[in-house]
């Protein structure tokens, strides 16, 4: 903060400069020049302190990059690396260039549309596309619940996404499956197995010890799972829960455990392909080379649920088993497995007629 004097045109004059930080650390500065009088000029520095002053006790509107800045720091308390990750690589590059200097106040419904449909055009799929918007909705509840704007703008906007058909084994490819990987000694086939016996998620097997299976009590203890990103961690709903062992698989468990080596803490072999996340692909190629319906690694434990379903477990139950947090999710399942319209068409008031035993007629003389 200073006031100088000099000459401006053979005639003595003054600057006022002030230089200083806002609430939130935005640096601040104000000069003016060709003052004619001391007097004027600490005027001027008066007002100019005291703007700098309302400035650091009152709240300065958040420009986008800074509010995402904001939340992000928050986020990392109580969100997962991977959800982070997510967040600052999707929304750098899809809406930082359009809103970065912008005041969330200022980013309205239109604003939001826009940029989601038609200034980000390149966004791959639309799932994608609603991934983004989910992110961006909640960034914007953040400031609704902080008092910073009074509506959320992404209230409406929304991005419909088609129906993708989850593929399941039916229970003759469930059986070709496990026996082409047992007969030709795959090394996925543990890992195969266990998967349409349980229902358990790739994580949760990956992260699966033998301390986790209680042969006497045939049970075993869902608590935990990896992930490249995230590291073990809890399950993908944070609640522990427990698989029933059926006779078989606890037949299998035990000679399976005679052939592991006893250093070996983890139940399933940590196949580098498997670290790397490509699990999903050795199985699709799998069920390409046997020729049966070429699913991905996930769609294993969709064949042990709707399966489930389809003979007449409920859904409850299911629910517990997978660990799916909602009703609706292990729901979602019936209609895969056809137990909604069981029986459906069983009231029809006609049927095929019974030729057996019937002559042929001609018609035509």
């Amino acid at each position: 903060m200073a006031i100088k004097s000099y000459d401006e045109n053979g005639k003595k004059v003054f600057e006022v400069y002030i230089n200083g930080c806002d609430s939130i650390g935005r640096r601040f500065q104000r000069r003016k020049r060709s003052i004619e009088s001391l007097r004027k000029a600490q005027t001027i520095e008066f007002e100019f302190k005291r703007e700098l002053a309302q400035l650091k006790e009152e709240a300065v509107p958040f420009r986008w990059h800074e509010w995402f800045d904001e939340c992000v720091k928050r986020m990392k308390i109580e969100y997962k690396p991977s959800t982070i990750y997510n967040y600052e690589t999707q929304i750098k590059k899809w809406i930082h260039p359009h809103w970065s200097n912008i005041e969330i106040k200022n980013i309205s419904k239109t604003d939001v549309y826009e940029t989601i449909f038609n200034k980000c055009q390149d966004i791959v799929s639309q799932n994608n596309r609603k991934t983004i918007l989910k992110m961006v909705k909640r960034l914007f509840q953040m400031a609704v619940e902080d008092g910073l704007i009074d509506r959320n703008p992404c209230v409406g906007v929304q991005v419909k996404v088609p129906e993708v058909e989850q593929k399941v084994l039916t229970n003759t490819e469930v059986e070709i499956f496990l026996k082409e990987a047992k007969l030709t000694d795959h090394k996925f086939y543990p890992i195969w197995a266990l998967a349409l016996m349980t229902g358990m998620r790739s994580g949760e097997l990956f992260a699966l010890k033998w301390t986790d299976i209680d042969f006497d009590s045939k049970i075993i203890s869902v608590s935990k799972q990896w992930t490249s990103k995230n590291g073990l961690g809890s399950t993908k709903s944070g609640r522990a829960r427990i698989v029933p062992i059926s006779d078989n698989l606890l037949h299998f468990l035990k000679e399976y455990k005679v052939k592991r080596s006893p250093e070996q803490d983890h139940v399933l072999p940590h196949y580098r392909d498997w670290q790397n996340g490509e699990q999903a692909r050795v199985t699709r190629e799998f069920c390409k080379a046997i020729g049966i319906t070429p699913i991905k690694f996930h769609d294993l434990r969709a064949t042990f649920i709707t399966n489930l379903l389809a003979r007449g477990e409920s859904l409850a139950r299911v629910m517990s088993l997978v660990g799916h947090s909602q009703l609706k999710t292990t729901n979602g399942y019936l209609r895969k497995a056809g137990v909604d319209v069981q029986g459906g068409t069983d009231k029809l008031g006609y049927k095929l007629p019974d030729l057996s035993g019937a002559k042929v007629l001609s018609l035509v003389r």
